[in-house]
C-alpha cells in the first residue's frame, strides 16, 4: 500500500486526536462503572471496524483484510496482557480511582514503544529479508512457551518486580502511600517517588516485553508499516476500558494461552512459508482470508471451551464447598470437642 506523507500525517494527527479524548474523558480519578467502559469499548471497536471498511471503500480491499487480521491478533495478544495488569495493579494496591489513570499512561508508553519497534522492523525486513526466519522460529517458540505455562497448571499470584525497577526504587526512594495523582513528592527534604509512579514504570516495562511479541506477530501477516501501526494503535486505545469491561471475565478464559499459542505458531509457520517462497522456493502462500478465518475461528473456539470448562469448574467448587457444610466434624475435631 502506496502511503504519501500527507496520509501519515493525518493518521497521527486523528490518532493523537483520539488518545486526546480519551485523556480528557479520564482526566479525572473515578471508578469505571461497566455501563462507561462498555460504551467506550464498542466505539473503540467500531472506530477501527470503519477505518477497517474505509481502506476497501478507496479500493485497498487487501490492505482492509491485513488491517483486520492484524487488528484482532493485536487485541487478543491485549487480552492477554491484562492478565499482567491485573496482577501489577494488585501487587501495588492502585486504588480503583487511579487505576485507569495508570492504564491511560501506560497505553501511551505502549504506543510510543511500538511505534519504534515498527519502525525499526520495517527497516530490517526492508533490507533484510532472512529476518523473516527469525521471526518465524520467535513466534514458534513464543507458542510453544506458552502451551508450556499452560500446562504447568501454576497460577500466577503475584507479580515479580525485575532488578531494573527494584534498583530504580532504591535510587530514588518509594513513598508509603499514594499522593492523588503526583508521580514525586518532596519527603524530609528530599524529591522521591510516589507508589503510581512505580506502577506506570512496571507497566512501561512489562510494554516492552508484550511489544516483543506483538510486532513480529503482525509482520507475519503484513509488511506493510502503516497497516502494522495503525492496528497495533486501535488495538491498543480500547485497552483501558477493555481492562475495567472483561476484569472478571479474565479469570473465566482459562484456555486463552492455548488459543494465542496456537495463533503465534500458525503465523510462525505462515512467516517461515513466506521467507521459504521469497528465496524461491515452491511452497504454499497462506492468503490474508485464510489467516483472518483461521484467527477468528480459534478464538471464537477458545472464548467457548473456556467458559464452558470455566462453568464446570464452578460447579465442581459449589459442589465441594456444599459438601463440606453438610458433612460433620472429623475424628479430631469430635474428640477435642469430647474433651
Amino acid at each position: 500500500m502506496d502511503v504519501s506523507w500527507t496520509v501519515w500525517v493525518l493518521t497521527i494527527v486523528g490518532l493523537s486526536t483520539l488518545i486526546a479524548v480519551d485523556f480528557f474523558i479520564g482526566r479525572k480519578p473515578h471508578d469505571v462503572s461497566t455501563k462507561e467502559a462498555g460504551i467506550w469499548t464498542i466505539v473503540w471497536i467500531a472506530l477501527a471496524v470503519l477505518f477497517g471498511a474505509g481502506l476497501a471503500v478507496v479500493g485497498e480491499s487487501q490492505a482492509s483484510g491485513e488491517f483486520f487480521a492484524g487488528f484482532i491478533t493485536e487485541k487478543s495478544l491485549s487480552v492477554d496482557n491484562l492478565f499482567v495488569f491485573v496482577l501489577i495493579m494488585a501487587k501495588f494496591a492502585v486504588p480503583s480511582q487511579l487505576q485507569q489513570r495508570v492504564l491511560l499512561i501506560g497505553v501511551l508508553i505502549a504506543l510510543v514503544l511500538r511505534a519504534i519497534f515498527i519502525a525499526a522492523g520495517a527497516a530490517v525486513i526492508a533490507n533484510f529479508s532472512w529476518v523473516f526466519y527469525i521471526f518465524g522460529a520467535f513466534l514458534i517458540y513464543t507458542a510453544w512457551k506458552l502451551i508450556q505455562e499452560a500446562r504447568a497448571d501454576e497460577e500466577e499470584d503475584d507479580f515479580e518486580e525485575n532488578r531494573l525497577l527494584k534498583s530504580i526504587e532504591h535510587r530514588f526512594g518509594v513513598a508509603d502511600k499514594y499522593h492523588g495523582t503526583k508521580l514525586f513528592i518532596r519527603q524530609n527534604g528530599k524529591r522521591i517517588m510516589t507508589p503510581l509512579m512505580v506502577v506506570m514504570l512496571a507497566i512501561g516495562m512489562t510494554d516492552v516485553l508484550f511489544a516483543v511479541d506483538s510486532i513480529p506477530a503482525i509482520f507475519g501477516l503484513t509488511q506493510d508499516p502503516y497497516i502494522v501501526f495503525t492496528a497495533n494503535a486501535f488495538a491498543l486505545m480500547g485497552l483501558r476500558q477493555l481492562y475495567f469491561l472483561i476484569g472478571g471475565l479474565l479469570k473465566k478464559l482459562v484456555h486463552l494461552s492455548y488459543g494465542l499459542s496456537v495463533i503465534l505458531g500458525f503465523i510462525g509457520v505462515k512467516l517461515v512459508l513466506h521467507a521459504l517462497h521469497e528465496n524461491g522456493v515452491h511452497v504454499p502462500v497462506v492468503s490474508i482470508p485464510f489467516s483472518l478465518a483461521v484467527i477468528c475461528g480459534v478464538l471464537v473456539i477458545t472464548t467457548i471451551t473456556s467458559l464452558i470448562a470455566s462453568k464446570k469448574m464452578a460447579a465442581a467448587e459449589a459442589e465441594k464447598d456444599a459438601k463440606a457444610e453438610t458433612a460433620g466434624p472429623s475424628d479430631e475435631e469430635s474428640k477435642s470437642v469430647n474433651s
